[in-house]
């Protein structure tokens, strides 16, 4: 890991070992010294970051804030107000005049907000080579992809450049650019954090996410950032604390697994499934099929359409501002019709009520993050067919109404990154925040409730 956490840069401006400006110098430094290499779209001009800083340092309280001069990034699909909103398209991008409310209670809290980061276009895509700006790469080298729709978000924080970067993840887009650069990406359950302010790719699926280095980084942050905001139709509150104890780990059978030929990579993830035992897991067999199901319909259904609803005008109107493979995408979503919709909605109901009795025997499922890597001239040759590789084990996320969160888990034995996925029902934030921990072998003590949500975290056992 490079780069300070947010726990420790909060400690030193707390302490008086640094300040909010002497960190604002050295991020504009960072940035400065990798020059335009796709991590960020926009950036905040040194002087006005510094501006910023010191402005935090004079707010009242300054040191009593939860995020006191803490510096982070959001994914340029995002407004924040004064600053282009491009979605990796600059004839689409318009100045935000307002903040996204999620990113204004990050502000009030005193963080420092640095920048807007690089996407695949129309936050479109898991890996990263899909932008008008230069493509981004792994921080792991060897042209290795960084990963998408969040690249920008997942580099600037594998880079040390901030601690945290909000972004988003509709069907993966917040974990495999995490996979891919070796932090943690968390995906809360839809609703836990506003997107009010966000350029929805598909309204009903969207989920702003958080990317940090520690579990406990995600904990302070997601204090500050989750909210009932009743401007967002899917809001709601989060579910009960995880008191502790062991946690019920469902193990699909290898067989069940999808490498797409990289026996590097199984061997790998089957070597990081074997220590699971030692870290308070009680490992269960179960199935991913029900899921897989799920993650089909995504691109292979109807709610490629759903982009559409955003995108349709620009499409018919600028067809030569969009990439090729997102104007092909987005061209995809025409082919359905109401009928299509819902089958789709009607098959989607009977997969999510076979996964809702699964919960009765498991508290959260481990599989891959992602089952293989590719390098960007490998994307570039086939686009569509390695980013749907990309998405196998993230798309069926938002649809089945998941919390999951991608776990960093050593590399591969040619040094590629190895990352495991935990995911769990809705409102089970919790259970996963804790299982990822104990991955990392974080320690986190059992929380208090959530002080917008007084409902106990029932046993289902």
């Amino acid at each position: 890991m490079t780069g300070s956490t947010v726990t420790e840069i909060l400690a030193q401006h707390q302490g008086g070992n640094g300040s909010p400006t002497s960190t604002a110098a050295r991020v504009a430094d960072a940035i400065a010294a990798r020059g335009d290499d796709g991590t960020w779209i926009t950036p905040v001009p040194r002087d006005e970051l510094l501006a910023a800083a010191a402005a935090v340092e004079r707010m009242p309280g300054a040191r009593t804030l939860p995020l006191y001069g803490v510096p982070f990034g959001v994914k340029d699909s995002i407004d924040v107000a004064g600053y282009p909103t491009t979605l990796a398209c600059p004839d689409y991008a318009y100045h935000a005049t307002r903040t996204a409310p999620a990113v204004q209670r990050l502000l009030d809290a005193g963080a420092l907000f640095v920048g807007k980061t690089n996407l695949d276009q129309f936050a479109t895509g898991l890996n990263g080579t899909r932008t008008p700006y230069p493509v981004p790469r792994s921080v792991f080298g060897g042209d290795l992809i960084s990963g998408g729709s969040s690249s920008g978000s997942a580099l600037a924080v594998a880079l040390g450049q901030v601690p945290f970067c909000v972004a988003t993840d509709t069907a993966g887009s917040g974990r495999v650019p995490a996979a891919l650069n070796g932090i943690v990406g968390w995906k809360p359950s839809r609703g836990l954090i506003s997107t009010v302010g966000l350029v929805p790719a598909c309204k009903s699926l969207d989920c702003l996410t958080l990317m940090a280095h520690t579990v406990e980084d995600l904990d302070l942050v997601a204090e500050v950032i989750m909210a009932i905001d009743h401007e967002d139709p899917w809001t709601r509150a989060r579910g009960g604390r995880f008191s502790g104890g062991p946690i019920r780990l469902g193990l699909p059978a290898p067989r069940e697994l999808e490498f797409f030929g990289d026996e590097a990579m199984r061997a790998a993830h089957l070597g990081a499934r074997d220590t699971l035992p030692g870290k308070g897991f009680t490992c269960v067999d179960t199935t991913l099929a029900p899921f897989l199901a799920a993650g089909a319909l995504l691109y292979q259904g109807p709610w490629v359409a759903e982009r559409l609803v955003e995108f349709d005008e620009f499409l018919t109107e600028r067809p030569d501002s969009i990439l090729p493979v997102i104007r092909e995408i987005l061209d995809s979503g025409r082919r359905f019709d109401a009928v299509d919709v819902f089958r789709a909605q009607q098959r989607l109901q009977e997969l999510r009520a076979e996964v809702a009795r699964m919960w009765d025997e498991v508290d959260a499922i481990v599989v891959p993050t992602i089952g293989t890597t590719f390098t960007v001239p490998e994307v570039l040759a086939d686009p569509i067919a390695t980013n749907t590789v990309l998405g196998h084990y993230t798309h069926f996320g938002n649809l089945l109404d998941l919390t999951a969160i991608a776990v960093p888990a050593g590399t591969t034995r040619d040094g590629r990154p190895v990352s495991l996925m935990i995911f769990g029902p809705a409102l089970a934030d919790d259970v996963v925040l804790a299982a990822a921990a104990r991955l990392l072998d974080e320690p986190r003590s059992a929380a208090t409730l959530h002080p917008l949500d007084q409902v106990v975290l029932q046993e289902r056992r």
